[in-house]
């Protein structure tokens, strides 16, 4: 609608030639707009191109109130925010009105009086698309007031009414939403009896507080977002409402690395200082991923409760945090990241995982530094031949004159904050090792080419064809045999029992 600022009153907007247009029918509009324009709405939304972002375009075409069904991380409260960009840009209402009235066809007993005693002078605000987004987020504690509304004594004193008069009635988040998007996060959360509050709301528009009957054709766009069912114990959504729901579109995690490494990118917050300092490479981006696709099928990780894209933000974010500390510490302008600096990325694994019994038992920092185990192992493959292939032709092994310098008696130590000229004249003391990177990686820079080195030795351990474990503060690499019956003293290990991204058990 154009000239806002020159419209101010009821009579105003009808000459302007202004139509009411009903919520769904305006988000539908816009959206055939953006389609034919070939506008996407859901910038940042990656991977769902194919999959969720077409069926909440054909549910919106349809007028349909929709549930976002997904597991934690899957981006369902962002794609409700994104909704509202497909709203006008500004509305009119009855200025005053706490409905959000139409101006042409007022709901709330305030706006229908207001028309009647002005009549065309009746004044108009404008309201922002922003200002009719409304969110609520499932708690336990939520009652009918909060959604709905109440009897307010307050305003029947200052009004001088009695209880009967729909005038003391204080309104909740549902009717304040007339006329825009009312988003409930996590439904099952919500207790049964509040969700059955909702029936007649989402089917035919009525509402009843304390025994008031109104009728209230509330045009409302809902959008609900909730886990699977069986997720937890808290809640399930209760059949009836799941009925009036029109649409359920079921959420994903990402189906590939290079959309995860998007995802990353686009969330990770890093400081402008990091950026100067800290350097990383693709490899490094994929480990991340792959930490988190590893963590997903692993059976210490509880399934239904998901691993969040939220794990590899963080633990991207401590990556860069773990490599910047070693550059200040060891007076550095500048550094890149190193597998050795996975260990500041545990913290963040811990705590956005949800472990099964047999997890709980192994311990989350274990688990933790397993599930980094099995992403360098997984993508060791994708770098180097892959060492299974060798077991039984030892003279034919790329790796043979790495694993028989280690064998010769030899270890190397690989500390968590090692000053880069320290770092990399330890990896270059391995015979064969920056070999066998120049044989398969000639073209990379002197920095990948050196990180390559090291995650070669990781990748190693992993296979079992050397041992890696734990000291004070950092890694050793040595010969596997002399691992297993040689395990690190008490003042060598520290507080640390288990081998480091991968532990001893795997290796045996």
């Amino acid at each position: 609608m154009t000239g806002k600022d020159k419209i101010k009153t009821l009579g105003q907007l009808k000459r302007a030639g202004y139509r009411s247009k009903g919520i769904k029918e305006e988000l539908r509009d816009n959206l055939v707009l953006n389609l034919r324009q070939r506008q996407n709405v859901f910038e940042g939304i990656w991977g769902y191109g194919q999959t969720v972002i077409p069926d909440l375009e054909r549910a919106i075409l349809a007028g349909h109130d929709i549930n976002l069904l997904g597991l934690r991380g899957q981006a369902k409260t962002r794609i409700a925010r994104l909704m509202a960009q497909l709203l006008d840009e500004h509305i009119p209402i009855i200025e005053g009105s706490e409905l959000n009235d139409d101006p042409l066809c007022p709901i709330s007993r305030y706006g229908r009086d207001k028309v009647e005693e002005l009549g065309e002078e009746t004044p108009i605000a404008w309201v922002h698309r922003d200002e009719r987004y409304t969110e609520k987020l499932a708690t336990p504690d939520v009652s009918i007031a909060d959604l709905i509304g109440d009897v307010d004594p307050i305003k029947a004193a200052a009004l001088k009414l009695p209880y009967s008069d729909e005038r003391v009635i204080h309104f909740g988040l549902i009717p304040r939403s007339h006329r825009g998007i009312f988003v409930i996060n996590e439904l099952p959360d919500l207790q049964a009896r509040i969700q059955v509050a909702l029936f007649n709301i989402l089917q035919e528009g009525d509402i009843q507080i304390r025994g008031f009957k109104l009728r209230l054709p509330l045009d409302i766009q809902f959008v609900f977002t909730a886990n699977p069912e069986d997720y937890t114990n808290r809640g399930s959504i209760v059949t009836p409402l799941k009925d009036r729901i029109d649409s359920q579109i079921i959420t994903h995690y990402p189906k590939s690395i290079e959309i995860g490494k998007r995802i990353t990118e686009q969330e990770a917050h890093i400081w402008e200082a990091q950026e100067k300092i800290v350097s990383s490479t693709e490899i490094v981006k994929d480990l991340v991923e792959q930490v988190a696709i590893e963590a997903r099928k692993s059976e210490f990780v509880d399934a239904k409760s998901g691993v969040s894209a939220r794990l590899t933000i963080s633990a991207y974010e401590s990556l860069v945090a773990a490599a910047e500390r070693r550059s200040i510490l060891n007076n550095e302008s500048n550094t890149h990241i190193r597998i050795t600096d996975f260990i500041g990325v545990v913290p963040s694994i811990t705590g956005k995982v949800e472990l099964v019994y047999e997890g709980e038992q192994e311990g989350p920092g274990i688990v933790a530094q397993n599930l980094i185990g099995k992403a360098i192992r997984s993508q060791f493959r994708g770098y180097f031949p892959d060492p299974d292939k060798f077991r039984k032709q030892k003279e034919k092994s790329p790796y043979k004159k790495i694993t028989q310098w280690f064998g010769d008696g030899h270890a190397i130590d690989l500390l968590h904050d090692m000053p880069d000229a320290e770092f990399k004249k330890v990896l270059e003391g391995v015979p064969g090792l920056k070999e066998l990177v120049n044989e398969h990686h000639g073209r990379e820079d002197k920095t990948t080419k050196l990180l390559l080195m090291e995650f070669a030795l990781y990748g190693l351990a992993e296979y079992s064809q050397i041992s890696k474990n734990n000291i004070v503060n950092g890694l050793q690499f040595k010969d596997l045999l002399s691992g297993m019956f040689s395990l690190p003293t008490e003042e060598e290990s520290g507080d640390e029992d288990e081998d480091a991204l991968g532990g001893t058990m795997n290796q045996l």
